[in-house]
């Protein structure tokens, strides 16, 4: 074979592997890999630490770096003050002493921590895993009953708290103490008081066990009150070296996030994967506009973390010079809506939006590092060849009012094709159904709940996401929305139940159905409360709206008050007696399709400042479509 032939072979072979790969997304697939060789490589690397005694995320990430070069890195920066590792470690001490001494907390003990963003929070959490106890990580915008029953659940002796939410939390300190439980509140200037840099004993972080608690996580489920979900001690540390290895994050990263410690996004997502990699975690306090690219500037962070409704403030916000000449290469989050996505890309010129789906109660994460017009929108991207590697994932129909699987003729689910949306589901062992699978924290039910059987075969068990996902045919896969009784507004999961339960203990209230609304300009959806009133104020008396908003804004966090009221004369059932949701879904705030649908509803809102629902009218409506109203 002459030169020539043999080169136009090599060129046609390179052309054909080029077009296969394109084709059938290869690399792609090859560069997501086997998920069960991926875990077994991690309970390898957990087993390694277990038996060094080293499985925290206090020893990996702070106390074998003093001493070490390693010990100079930069560990935090918060609104002008910031940490090397050695700092941060050294910091840790006295307030780990102060819960060993003072309070004499036990090894494996949980304590409920209650705060917003910053480096107190965080040396108390990780104070409290250097002396071998848990802490339970609350939601800081909780109050009343549902901080009570957080707290209560968690078993915990002691609640701290910072004291810049005492308002939300001494409500519900003397209930509190009748059942056992002693509420201290936090500073940064109380924990600098704190001086016993005694070292902490060893035998405290020695015999852990990879399967006990190192945090509870707060979550709103179908059951209406928030569960703990549980986050063992082998999680910080895979999750870290797992989520830092895929972003490459190494020492001189800085990762900017304002999202809430409180979450795993803020937590697990950000801080775990930075303090493993030795980079840098950049600490907003909360998210502020005013506040963003000037902190972002002045850090100098090389990623950020993003939820969708924080990108789309961010895009809506007036032109600022700030918008460019910044480092950031990366944007990493999850929720990023499609008509934001790459307006977002130009705006800040940011090349890679890495693109997160997963849930801290949930078993499959995905990512899609989107750096072009192919995957943009999506969750992730498979091929073929992804599926033969990983045959443990699918997507089934669910009908959307009952929301329960639906079954063919031969008794088993229905698998979702290609462009169908369906549930995503996820093979368990039948023999180990507590393995590697989330668990809710005393209550064994909500777990279990989570859990289908004989659903190809039978005695096969897979567990339940309760999301709506799309694939279509050349392989991107797109998260659709959320089933069942949670909606997401403002970045925070919303209950259903909790929310009806509140709105239902309004004397003038006798049903209520809760449900999630798509507002113009908004991520997420808002909560809209479609109530049957009295027979008296069916029979003529006036609904009092002030008193109603006045209860709701007292009984829940801002983000779960209901902003729209449907008022009816009576709900839709299902024949099981379940609530119909579906239908007023659809409907939303669109007031003609409601007028259609049922002439005698009414739509009232509460309006942003507003102490009190209000009737929601058709210039309302487009105040909302023109964007000169933002809830």
């Amino acid at each position: 074979m002459s030169l020539v032939t043999a080169a136009g072979a090599a060129v046609g072979a390179l052309a054909a592997g080029m077009y296969l790969d394109a084709r059938f997304l290869i690399r792609n697939d090859l560069r997501q890999g086997n998920r069960k060789l991926a875990t077994y490589l991690g309970m390898r690397y957990i087993a390694q630490k277990t038996r060094e005694n080293k499985l925290l995320m206090y020893d990996n990430a702070f106390e074998d770096r003093v001493g070490t070069p390693a010990g100079d890195y930069t560990c935090l920066i918060f609104e002008g003050r910031q940490w090397t590792y050695t700092e941060f470690r050294n910091a840790i001490q006295p307030v780990a002493n102060w819960l060993l001494k003072d309070l004499g907390i036990k090894k494996n003990e949980i304590v409920a921590l209650d705060g917003g963003n910053t480096p107190e929070y965080l040396l108390i959490m990780f104070a409290l895993e250097a002396i071998g106890a848990a802490s339970a990580l609350l939601n800081c915008n909780l109050t009343s009953n549902a901080l009570a029953h957080s707290v209560k659940l968690s078993t915990a002796r002691y609640l701290i708290a910072d004291e810049q939410i005492q308002n939300l939390v001494s409500p519900v300190e003397s209930e509190l103490k009748d059942t056992g439980v002693k509420t201290i509140y936090y500073s940064q200037t109380f924990l600098e008081t704190l001086k016993d840099t005694e070292p902490l004993p060893r035998e405290r972080r020695m015999n852990l066990q990879p399967t006990e608690i190192a945090n509870l996580l707060y979550t709103s489920g179908t059951t209406g009150l928030p569960k703990g979900v549980v986050l063992s001690r082998l999680r910080p540390l895979t999750l870290g070296k797992g989520v830092g290895g895929y972003l490459r994050l190494k020492p001189g990263d800085r990762m900017y996030t304002c999202l809430p410690l409180y979450h795993a996004s803020g937590l697990v997502l950000c801080a775990m994967p930075c303090f493993f990699s030795g980079a840098t975690v950049v600490l907003g306090r909360k998210f502020s506009h005013s506040k963003f690219w000037p902190e972002i500037h002045e850090s100098k962070a090389t990623y950020i973390q993003y939820v969708g409704e924080l990108c789309r403030y961010l895009v809506n916000a007036p032109p600022s010079p700030l918008d460019r000449g910044h480092n950031v290469r990366m944007a990493w989050g999850n929720g990023m809506r499609p008509d934001v996505w790459e307006r977002f890309r130009e705006r800040f010129g940011i090349e890679c939006i890495n693109e997160l789906y997963g849930a801290s109660d949930g078993v499959t994460t995905m990512t899609n590092p989107n750096r072009g017009d192919f995957s943009r929108n999506a969750v992730s991207v498979r091929g073929p060849l992804w599926y033969l590697l990983n045959r443990d994932e699918k997507r089934i129909k669910v009908d959307p009012d009952t929301l329960e699987v639906i079954r063919g003729k031969d008794g088993w689910v229905i698998e979702a094709k290609s462009d169908e949306t369906g549930e995503l589901i996820n093979r368990m062992d039948p023999n180990a159904p507590d393995v590697g699978t989330p668990q809710y924290f005393g209550n064994k039910s909500a777990t279990v709940k989570r859990r289908i059987t004989d659903v190809f075969k039978k005695g096969d068990l897979w567990f339940r996401s309760g999301d709506l996902l799309r694939l279509d045919n050349q392989g991107r896969l797109f998260f659709v929305d959320r089933l069942g009784d949670t909606f997401r507004w403002h970045s925070e999961n919303v209950s259903t139940n909790e929310v009806s339960d509140v709105v239902g203990k309004f004397p003038q209230v006798a049903e209520t159905n809760v449900y999630g609304v798509l507002v113009p300009n908004a991520d997420g959806r808002a909560g809209c409360a479609a109530i049957v009133p009295t027979d008296d104020i069916l029979n003529g008396k006036e609904l009092d709206l002030a008193s109603l908003a006045e209860h709701c804004l007292a009984s829940l966090p801002r983000y779960a008050v209901p902003l729209f009221l449907r008022v009816t004369k009576s709900l839709d059932y299902t024949g099981t007696h379940k609530l119909q949701k579906q239908k007023l879904r659809t409907e939303g705030i669109d007031i003609a399709a409601i007028k259609e649908s049922s002439s005698d509803d009414q739509m009232y809102w509460l309006p942003p400042g507003s102490q009190t629902y209000v009737p929601f009218v058709e210039n309302d409506l487009d105040a909302l479509k023109a964007g000169r109203v933002r809830l």
